[in-house]
């Protein structure tokens, strides 16, 4: 008896109708340690981190908090930077996720990262 699985892929477009490139998510252009610190710290970290890096630039974060496949793509989608998701890696002691910055981004409170910045008048 032959069992042949169907396979689902995702072809997701985004808001501007362009479909997102491959992501290569093994060669960051930015490592961000976040290890030890929770939410707010680690989301105040990779936006320092962040500031002056170009749209397009991969970004892979280094964190233990049990939150972060929470709010890292939460984050992402409030800023409208690219979440890819986890990466794989041998280490055991934490984990590791990636993001691509867009040239669209949205800035965020100096004081609360996961709120978005007022408009300048």
């Amino acid at each position: 008896m032959n069992i042949t699985r169907a396979t689902h892929t995702s072809t997701s477009t985004r808001k501007d109708g362009t479909m997102p490139q491959a992501p290569d998510t093994t060669t960051p252009d930015l490592t961000v340690d976040g290890t030890g610190l929770l939410c707010v710290q680690l989301l105040l970290r990779l936006r320092a981190r962040i500031a002056d890096l170009p749209a397009g630039a991969v970004v892979h974060i280094h964190t233990t908090d049990p939150a972060a496949p929470l709010d890292l793509p939460a984050w992402c989608h409030l800023t409208g930077h690219d979440y890819l998701g986890p990466v794989p890696h041998p280490a055991t002691d934490r984990e590791v996720y990636a993001l691509r910055l867009t040239a669209a981004a949205r800035p965020t409170r100096a004081d609360r990262p996961w709120h978005t910045a007022p408009a300048a008048d």
